[in-house]
């Protein structure tokens, strides 16, 4: 482990999370794999690696707190499997031989991979089923913008198709005659004025920032984390109509 000492440091191996320290465990395997030294790798070479018994052992430089250091590849180590980027080798002949998954494969530096952290808190089974399958692909492969439209449009599809409008009415304006706060199809008319024309804003917001501008124009949203706060905002909205389709059903 000498690659990752001098790559990360001694103290701040010891100090990063896992997922942190993950990362650099990660480039430093496909590097080994890369060079050709071994077809796949195992936990109990590396942290052999830290074993004064070992002839090629880092240890032979004194260096302090190695049982710490040890805890901390094997947590981080953990946290590689859990994710699916150490997956079992298909062709070890043995137990405990680990390679990099497709996806692992796919992360290049660690822009990559803080993509790839942020990622996993979009979980595709809190997406509304209209919308789940289309912004979930986008989204895993990137494509952070075209995942937002996908969402703010699977919104306004689901608003026309919910109010009953015709297709003459589009953006803002199908949010304005949807949730008009007089007698709009998808108002709720039990709710205060002021909430009810708070909720056609919201809803004419939405779309004519995020769904009206990528209709219009090269939009380049670059950060996952703002595609996940937006993702989910369209999914709330979807939440609303649902309860307003249901609404207007029953009272038909």
């Amino acid at each position: 482990m000498q690659e990752l000492i001098e790559t990360v440091g001694l103290e701040l191996i010891v100090q990063l999370e896992p997922e942190e320290l993950a990362a650099r465990l990660l480039f430093l395997i496909s590097e080994r794999l890369a060079r050709g030294d071994r077809p796949h790798v195992h936990l109990g070479n590396i942290l052999n690696e830290f074993d004064r018994s070992t002839p090629s052992s880092v240890m032979s430089l004194n260096i302090p707190r190695a049982d710490e250091m040890k805890t901390a590849v094997v947590e981080a180590w953990a946290w590689l499997e859990a994710q699916g980027l150490l997956i079992p080798a298909s062709n070890s002949g043995g137990d405990g031989w680990r390679v990099p998954s497709r996806r692992a494969q796919k992360i290049a530096d660690m822009t990559a991979f803080r993509q790839f952290q942020v990622s996993r808190y979009l979980a595709k089974e809190i997406l509304h089923p209209r919308i789940a399958d289309k912004v979930w692909s986008s989204f895993l492969r990137g494509e952070f913008d075209v995942a937002v439209f996908q969402a703010m449009k699977g919104v306004e599809v689901y608003v026309r198709e919910a109010s009953g409008m015709g297709a003459d009415k589009v953006g803002v304006v199908l949010m304005q005659e949807a949730f008009k706060e007089d007698g709009g199809p998808l108002a709720d008319m039990a709710a205060e004025r002021g909430e009810r024309r708070a909720r056609m804003q919201l809803f004419c917001g939405a779309i004519g920032s995020y769904k009206n501008a990528g209709s219009h124009r090269e939009v380049n949203l670059e950060s996952a984390t703002e595609a996940t706060e937006l993702i989910l905002l369209a999914n709330h909205l979807m939440r609303i109509v649902d309860a307003r389709a249901a609404a207007r059903s029953s009272s038909q």
